[in-house]
């Protein structure tokens, strides 16, 4: 059942409504020991059966969507409804390393998505990562192969997911693009998409989709000097800082720092979901948890006083 933490949001003008966490597919299934089939089917159900009905993957994370389709099969059997979810992939990058924004390369991979997946048609397409729009959004690019499958039923909306906040601005500018996924800086220790993303978003009734909001675990409810250990360059000095200052201030008020960071995301009505790149059952459970749990207001204040966050 649906708690009050995850009262569905609309997002944007596609009218979809969606729970304010949902399930990222990067890491599922993965363990100490590699990757399984077994914990990736679990770690879905686990967060269909909290009342997440948001389901975000792409071709670049391997498996995923084959273990997402094995999961959403069995998911099916037991009752549920394929009407119920919000289902987005990813098109331009591969598990290989490679990327094709052509019309052709779009086609092939929104097939290849819909028999992994396994469903006769996928909520929303994402452009993934482009280094240059001008193949995305020329003539024989993948915007043009994502209109026709629009048209046709095949997706229902279309949207873009990359870092650059200019990349943004000029695909929403365009009226054809009905989601942006933004990832990396919309959370505790930045919320540069504020400006950057959410504006023009509102200003075109574009939904948002927040990404890597817990910053692959600095902000993960562990200590984040701990965590900076695992994930290489993305723990870049100042991220680490802000979130070590941030981790020490959460503690000695006896604040979950996971629970102060995903309930700051939820408090921005300019997002409609965060995605929780979840490995496991209980890192779902964990975030579901930490979105219900009761912080007083007078933590708010201090957090915008010492840090100017709010």
């Amino acid at each position: 059942m649906t708690s009050c933490a995850l009262s569905k949001r609309r997002l944007g003008r596609t009218d979809f409504q969606v729970t304010p966490i949902g399930l990222g597919g990067a890491h599922l299934g993965k363990t100490p020991e590699g990757f399984s089939d077994e914990v990736a089917v679990a770690t879905v159900h686990r967060a269909l059966e909290l009342g997440v009905n948001v389901i975000d993957t792409a071709a670049m994370y391997g498996e995923s969507r084959r273990r997402i389709g094995l999961a959403l099969e069995s998911w099916y059997e037991r009752g549920g409804s394929r009407r119920d979810l919000i289902i987005s992939t990813k098109t331009g990058r591969n598990a290989d390393g490679t990327k094709g924004y052509s019309a052709e390369a779009t086609l092939r991979t929104v097939a290849e998505s819909l028999q992994l997946l396994r469903t006769d048609y996928i909520d929303i397409l994402l452009v993934h990562d482009p280094d240059d729009l001008t193949p995305v959004l020329e003539p024989g690019g993948a915007l043009e192969a994502l209109k026709g499958l629009k048209q046709q039923g095949t997706i229902r909306a279309i949207g873009l997911g990359v870092r650059s906040h200019e990349f943004h601005r000029r695909c929403i500018e365009t009226g054809e693009f009905d989601v942006s996924l933004t990832f990396a800086d919309y959370n505790l220790t930045d919320q540069s998409a504020a400006e950057g993303v959410l504006a023009p978003a509102a200003e075109h009734d574009v939904g948002i989709y927040n990404g890597t909001a817990i910053m692959l675990g600095l902000l993960g409810g562990g200590d984040p000097r701990e965590a900076a250990t695992k994930i290489g360059g993305f723990a870049s000095e100042q991220r680490v800082k802000r979130a070590c200052e941030l981790w020490d201030w959460a503690q000695a008020r006896g604040v979950s720092l996971l629970a102060l960071n995903l309930q700051f995301c939820m408090r921005q009505q300019r997002i409609a979901s965060t995605l929780i790149g979840a490995s496991r059952p209980t890192r779902i459970e964990n975030a579901i948890a930490a979105v219900s749990e009761q912080i007083p207001e007078d933590i708010w204040q201090e957090l915008h006083e010492r840090f100017g966050i709010s």
